[in-house]
């Protein structure tokens, strides 16, 4: 393979020259990527880049291997901090941790809560996506199945209200990137509608709807993407498997039109490859027949990542995490997920799923999504200098975001 437009060097400052093993389009055992002014310059074979006298050249060590900076779609929290009711200074710390563990891209969830609470949450999130910190928000409800809620506390939960939806959309100030929400609803045509013209993503999920609903909803919201500009758009199914029927053969469920969206590249589907959410077998066989370019990995993360087992929250509900694995004291439902990024590539390799597939699935499509696949989730000439150095275990040794070393 040989790099493509390459970016213009800066003359008056040394670049960085990392040469190794890397995932670019594919694994290039003897690769350079160069980074200059905090962007990717050169990402190709070793033997075509000839380095400047002035640059910083470092070999990887054997073993060892560069990849894009991880983007998460999907995480409502880390190192003790709830992102649904923390406030800005502790979200900041959490997401600083987060990037230096090597998920340099984090989107931030927020669980069904009081319509009061979401709006601020949300305004103060938009602030915090104004910084850089985050790359947007992602509200997992209010609009979602009582019959399917999973971890999302009943109480709060609606029918589509587009009187809080344009409130929400309002108070995200273009930060709102998606919405998960249950096609079966009253007013679930019109939320979508609204949500795809305001460049919000809808995402189905926590739903109790037919196959032919969810066929029928997905189909819908890639045409009205499509129709509203955004380019390449299309809907997304927030976590697959998880919070949604079973799949049965009398009664294939919304599980069946969401295979059939995402193989046909129709929409993309969330996987949680944290080995508790998902089987490995299933995870795997998912990148079989999908395809690593229609899935995004996500942790759907809450406060105890990163931290020991004990008591958290999410959101409303009070939460135990043991071995683990999170889940609400009230009912034992599972809630929300405490593996970082780079622990569902290893789980994904590990189960069988090619390097070069899983870091696709966990940096390029969920950068897609965020509609910044050129600037984003990939080792290409113009894009961030965002990329994690893993050993041969796939533990992160350092990582980089924006040309600054974090770890």
């Amino acid at each position: 393979m040989t790099a493509t437009n390459p970016v213009p060097e800066s003359a008056d400052r040394p670049r960085l020259v990392l040469r190794g093993v890397a995932v670019l389009e594919t694994l290039l055992p003897d690769a350079a990527v160069v980074l200059d002014g905090g962007v990717v310059t050169y990402a190709g074979p070793s033997a075509d880049l000839a380095p400047a006298p002035a640059d910083d050249v470092v070999d990887l060590a054997p073993g060892q291997v560069m990849v894009p900076g991880l983007v998460d779609l999907h995480c409502h929290g880390a190192y003790g901090v709830d992102f649904s009711r923390a406030d800005a200074a502790a979200i900041r710390g959490a997401v600083a941790r987060l990037h230096a563990a090597g998920s340099t891209t984090v989107m931030a969830s927020l669980v069904t809560d009081e319509p009061e609470v979401l709006l601020r949450q949300v305004a103060l999130l938009a602030g915090l996506a104004e910084e850089g910190l985050v790359a947007g928000i992602h509200l997992e409800g209010p609009f979602l199945s009582e019959v399917r809620c999973g971890a999302q506390d009943p109480r709060w939960l609606l029918a589509p209200d587009l009187e809080l939806a344009e409130a929400l959309i309002r108070a995200g100030r273009g930060w709102l990137r998606t919405m998960t929400y249950a096609p079966e609803l009253p007013g679930a045509d019109a939320l979508v509608e609204l949500l795809a013209g305001n460049g919000v993503t809808p995402s189905l999920g926590h739903t109790a709807c037919t196959a032919e609903q969810a066929h029928e909803s997905l189909g819908r919201a890639r045409q009205l993407l499509a129709a509203s500009g955004q380019s390449g758009a299309r809907p997304t199914v927030t976590h697959l498997f998880n919070g949604m029927d079973p799949m049965h053969h009398r009664a294939p469920g919304a599980v069946s039109a969401c295979l059939r969206a995402a193989g046909a590249g129709n929409a993309a589907v969330e996987l949680i490859a944290d080995n508790t959410h998902l089987d490995p077998y299933l995870v795997a066989t998912m990148f079989d027949l999908l395809g690593a370019g229609n899935i995004a990995l996500v942790t759907d993360s809450m406060a105890a990542a990163g931290l020991a087992d004990g008591q958290y929250r999410l959101g409303p509900a009070e939460v135990l995490v043991q071995d683990g694995v999170a889940r609400l004291t009230t009912t034992g439902s599972i809630a929300g997920g405490t593996a970082a990024m780079v622990d569902l590539v290893r789980n994904a390799v590990g189960a069988g799923v090619p390097l070069t597939d899983a870091v696709i699935s966990a940096a390029a499509v969920p950068a897609r999504v965020l509609g910044r696949g050129q600037g984003l989730g990939s080792l290409i000439p113009g894009a961030s200098a965002d990329l994690i150095v893993l050993d041969e275990a796939l533990v992160p040794v350092r990582v980089m975001r924006r040309g600054s070393w974090l770890s």
